[in-house]
């Protein structure tokens, strides 16, 4: 097992499968388990639900009974939002992500339980399990459906495994302005501020022109954004200009 099998308890209509599949493959999870399913389960309205995740529904594995579900994994975790009054561990889906990662690191073999969306899982089956992992939501309105829920644990599964993406911007079709480009912007700006008489008090110049400078520097500008900004002074120049100011 490369990654914690998927156990969807006594699932109720073939949609819930197929959304719950589709979940599963947007997180990279593959290994879906299927306990007590109706008989016509991998029908038309399941294909259509997965949205494209066929290989998870193709590959699924039907069971009995949740214990035959479970029975050669090391690490169970069940799914409920219910106080079951039982002495388990509680972690949420991070937390359980993490420690699912810790058992297989160490060769185990984890799976979560998810109950049908009508009644959750029973307390026959919440006792299989060695953890509860609970969803932190509005605590006066909790309710996912099942693919929701597993797509919240798949989702932190999948976060731990890649790290943190580098921050980007998206800048179309133009680039990063060459310095030599925003360069010439500040020139022109300043110049215009000389002008106007803004920058007019010679001791503060220095550091003004620096903070205008630094103010743009942050703003990551592309080259057809420098010559939006030189359109910009151009026109505001000629207005004044063209008042007589």
């Amino acid at each position: 097992m490369s990654n914690p099998a998927i156990v969807l308890v006594h699932p109720q209509l073939s949609e819930n499968i197929g959304t719950a599949a589709r979940a599963m493959l947007n997180c990279g999870l593959t290994d879906l388990r299927l306990v007590a399913p109706k008989p016509d389960w991998l029908q038309d309205r399941a294909f259509a639900a997965a949205s494209g995740a066929d290989r998870v529904l193709l590959g699924a594995k039907v069971f009995d009974t949740t214990q035959d579900a479970i029975a050669d994994c090391q690490r169970v975790w069940a799914s409920t939002a219910r106080d079951r009054y039982m002495v388990k561990p509680v972690e949420t889906p991070r937390q359980a992500a993490q420690s699912m990662r810790d058992a297989m690191s160490l060769g185990e073999n984890a799976a979560v339980l998810f109950g049908p969306e009508r009644t959750g899982l029973s307390n026959d089956d919440v006792v299989l399990a060695d953890t509860v992992v609970s969803v932190p939501l509005n605590p006066d309105y909790s309710s996912l459906n099942l693919a929701q829920c597993v797509l919240i644990v798949g989702y932190e599964w999948y976060q731990i495994a890649t790290q943190d993406p580098v921050a980007t911007m998206t800048k179309g079709a133009s680039d990063l302005a060459s310095k030599e480009k925003l360069v010439g912007f500040f020139d022109h700006l300043e110049r215009e501020l000389d002008e106007c008489g803004f920058l007019r008090v010679t001791a503060k110049r220095p550091g003004m022109v620096r903070n205008i400078r630094n103010l743009f520097q942050r703003a990551n500008l592309t080259g057809q954004e420098v010559q939006t900004l030189h359109g910009i002074v151009h026109e505001l120049v000629t207005y004044r200009k063209s008042k007589g100011e």
